[in-house]
């Protein structure tokens, strides 16, 4: 005990004498890292966006590890870049790149460093949530994609090596210019005289941020006269910013998912971002020759414009509750149907009107106390969820002539867990292969397992007399739906209570 206090003193002493001699922040972060590194028995997993504060972070981690003794690299050190599965494609690939040479180079001089590329899994993807479930796109008061294809994979590899190791270090490339809203969720989070933070969501995790007191001058001065120790070329680095604006931070934090703000307006991130109106990055490589990006530009030109359509969007919520609205843009109070609360139900059911699907709907619900209203918008329609579909592989159909015909904006696994969820959502038509081979003009390999529940000639029979008898094809397709999920089990335990479920939804008992 003695030993080890008389040892953090002498390295406490060690960087004060660094920073009085007038070394630089670099200095003073490398030799903050080496103390940290070797302070106790956790490893580092580190976030690397590909930027400008994370290139910066792992050159200044990579040089600290290359002048420790190989007695002294006891632990490793997992160098992690989410692959969110929409990311600009000139990004990842440079990304990529820098992944592998950081790994080359790593082997080459025996430090113990790996670097890994975490990606969402595939039912939780942009596209499987989108086209899939029917998720609208993202917009600033639901920004649901950041945990889905950022916060989620990574904490799934930071809780992996905690499962493994007890606890981890996270090491990210935060600092505390950035904003003031940053700053202060770091400092909420710091513990009085230690240098590792706490981590708001993962108890067995602590955040150490080496560059923290570093502004953007620091940054640049820092890549532009350090060489790359794997041997990147930092002034296309400087390049790419400078034809973008800027890059989308790791987020491993909700906190700090929070203080970081959208990646869309003035950072290169996902090229289907929607939270703001118009994405500067994308607008920026176009404007600076890279003309083959422009059906991205326009493809997500059309994600922002179909949200706002009301056509496009199920008149209730996912789960089948219906809610209203005093937002009456897009309709007309003057011509339209006005219906009276109590009513409803019955309006709906002698139209024949099934909320999932019905596209034009001018029509005014009056509530208890007199107000006009309109019902609330959900889910995506599976029409339009087909529109958007086919437009995304024209898109990709349009980069690969211009650029690359390797590039994949969509997966075939993407598409095969987007079939199951429509097929969850009563397309038993099973248009997907369909969509696909129209489209492309390839016919890919499907299982047969998932083969439609019915041919087309008798789900016509079965809507033709569910109309004759005034039952609800929507119900009654949910109600086979969920006991095909039960076939074949000799314990359908749950079975009752997810039929229950389907008869409780909330536009069946207007």
């Amino acid at each position: 005990m003695n030993y080890k206090w008389k040892q953090d003193l002498w390295r406490g002493i060690e960087l004060v004498l660094n920073i009085f001699a007038g070394n630089t922040k670099f200095e003073v972060s490398k030799a903050l890292v080496k103390e940290t590194y070797l302070s106790d028995e956790r490893p580092w997993v580190v976030g690397f966006s590909g930027g400008k504060d994370s290139t910066a972070l792992v050159q200044i981690i990579f040089t600290a590890l290359s002048e420790l003794s190989t007695e002294q690299l006891t632990k490793k050190v997992y160098v992690i870049s989410s692959d969110t599965l929409v990311e600009t494609p000139l990004i990842i690939n440079k990304i990529s790149q820098t992944l592998g040479r950081i790994q080359d180079r790593a082997l080459e001089l025996g430090l113990p460093i790996e670097a890994h590329k975490v990606k969402p899994a595939p039912e939780s993807t942009f596209w499987t949530s989108i086209i899939g479930k029917g998720y609208p796109t993202p917009r600033q008061t639901f920004r649901w994609c950041t945990d889905r294809l950022k916060i989620e994979p990574a904490n799934r590899f930071i809780l992996d090596k905690v499962s493994k190791f007890g606890e981890v270090n996270m090491v990210l490339g935060v600092r505390d210019s950035e904003s003031s809203t940053r700053a202060g969720v770091m400092q909420a989070h710091t513990i009085e005289g230690k240098v590792l933070m706490r981590h708001s969501t993962l108890t067995n995790a602590f955040v150490f941020a080496p560059i923290r007191s570093f502004d953007t001058d620091d940054v640049w001065e820092y890549l532009l006269q350090v060489e790359s120790p794997w041997g990147d070329d930092n002034n296309e680095l400087l390049k790419l910013y400078q034809d973008s604006n800027s890059e989308c931070p790791l987020v491993v934090d909700k906190d700090i998912k929070e203080s970081a703000g959208s990646c869309g307006n003035s950072r290169f991130g996902c090229w289907t971002c929607t939270v703001v109106s118009e994405d500067k990055a994308l607008s920026g490589f176009i404007n600076n020759g890279v003309e083959w990006l422009r059906p991205l530009y326009d493809f997500r030109k059309f994600l922002v414009d179909i949200r706002a359509d009301r056509n496009a969007r199920q008149k209730h919520r996912m789960n089948g509750q219906v809610y209203l609205t005093t937002n009456l843009e897009g309709i007309n109070v003057e011509t339209s149907t006005k219906v009276p609360i109590k009513d409803l139900g019955n309006y709906l059911n002698q139209h024949q009107i099934d909320l999932a699907n019905v596209e034009e709907l001018n029509l005014i619900i009056i509530d208890h106390d007199g107000e006009f209203k309109q019902l609330g918008l959900g889910p995506f329609t599976l029409k339009a969820r087909e529109e958007i579909l086919r437009k995304l592989l024209q898109t990709q159909n349009k980069v690969r002539e211009l650029h690359d015909p390797t590039v994949e904006l969509i997966s075939l696994d993407e598409l095969k867990v987007i079939r199951q969820f429509w097929e969850d959502d009563l397309d038993w038509e099973d248009r997907i292969p369909k969509i696909y081979e129209e489209e492309t003009g390839e016919q890919l390999v499907w299982d047969l397992n998932d083969r439609p529940t019915f041919a087309e000639d008798q789900i016509t029979d079965l809507e033709r007399l569910c109309n004759e008898e005034q039952v609800n094809i929507a119900v009654l397709k949910k109600l086979i739906a969920v006991e095909k999920d039960y076939s074949g089990f000799k314990v359908r335990r749950g079975l009752l209570q997810d039929f229950e479920k389907a008869l409780r939804q909330d536009f069946l008992h207007l």
